[in-house]
């Protein structure tokens, strides 16, 4: 797909992978509309899109609000003739012990509604304009955690397995209708997001810019799927054997944040 001309919604794009790929996609030609809750971030983002020649157009809401939500997707309707992709991108990600979260239901819920309802809220009023196009992509970002059995993530891998679901369903359902539906599993990425977990601070990662072009590499090819090997490998192996894999996989998860505290107990 030639992006040049093409009207591509970001959510989560005031900063981090999402931000960076709005800069990419623009830089190709396309016409990104920025998603976010912090105007003044969009903003930055949005000037910087310009002073190279791009177009962006910015949207603040807070997609966890029904009625904000829905006026951001009236605005973009009715600034925009056609709307070409939607990368669903926004999240918020909650590393902690599911013993430690028996009295903490609001971590499930509040992760569900931006990484799993927002995102599907979004779709549902964007997808019209799509059908009507006759073709439209829908880009859902995930996690290669989702592919593997990970520990003290419970919150944030059930909201992207969801979304995952979701993809699924929609594919099967409207494909036939030119609704391509891509999703991304990237590995762990150096974000503000990750950056909030101290004991991650060295942990190799994937940089910015190459996850931002996941995303582009997303749009550009319409795959049902972008992401590793290694992602690959573990849903194959998880599919397959589930219960000796996640047996087998977890002392190696320990044995690492081991590894971790230590390294963060030397720098202090």
């Amino acid at each position: 797909m030639n992006v040049a001309g093409k009207t591509v919604v970001i959510t989560g794009s005031s900063s981090g992978i999402g931000a960076v790929a709005a800069r990419q996609l623009a830089k190709q030609g396309a016409r990104v509309c920025l998603v976010a809750r912090r105007e003044e971030e969009l903003a930055s983002v949005q000037r910087e899109i310009t002073s190279e020649g791009g177009q962006a157009w910015i949207y603040p809401a807070d997609l966890t609000d029904e009625a904000s939500l829905n006026q951001c997707a009236e605005r973009i309707l009715d600034a925009h003739q056609r709307v070409d992709v939607l990368v669903n991108n926004a999240a918020h990600s909650i590393r902690r012990p599911i013993t430690e979260a028996l009295d903490r239901l609001h971590d499930y819920q509040r992760t569900m509604n931006i990484n799993y309802i927002a995102a599907v809220g979004l779709t549902l009023k964007l997808l019209p304009r799509m059908l009507e196009q006759g073709e439209g992509q829908v880009v859902n970002i995930s996690t290669l955690s989702s592919q593997v059995p990970i520990p003290l993530f419970s919150a944030y891998l059930a909201s992207k397995s969801a979304l995952e679901s979701f993809s699924r369903s929609l594919l099967a359902e409207l494909g036939h209708k030119g609704i391509d539906v891509t999703v991304v599993y990237f590995p762990m990425v150096r974000t503000p997001m990750s950056s909030r977990t101290s004991i991650y601070r060295h942990m190799p990662m994937m940089n910015v810019d190459k996850a931002a072009g996941w995303i582009v590499k997303a749009v550009n090819k319409r795959p049902a799927r972008v992401g590793s090997p290694v992602g690959t490998l573990g849903s194959l192996a998880l599919a397959a054997m589930p219960g000796p894999v996640t047996r087998f996989t977890q002392p190696a998860f320990r044995q690492m944040d081991r590894m971790l505290k230590h390294k963060m107990s030397k720098d202090r």
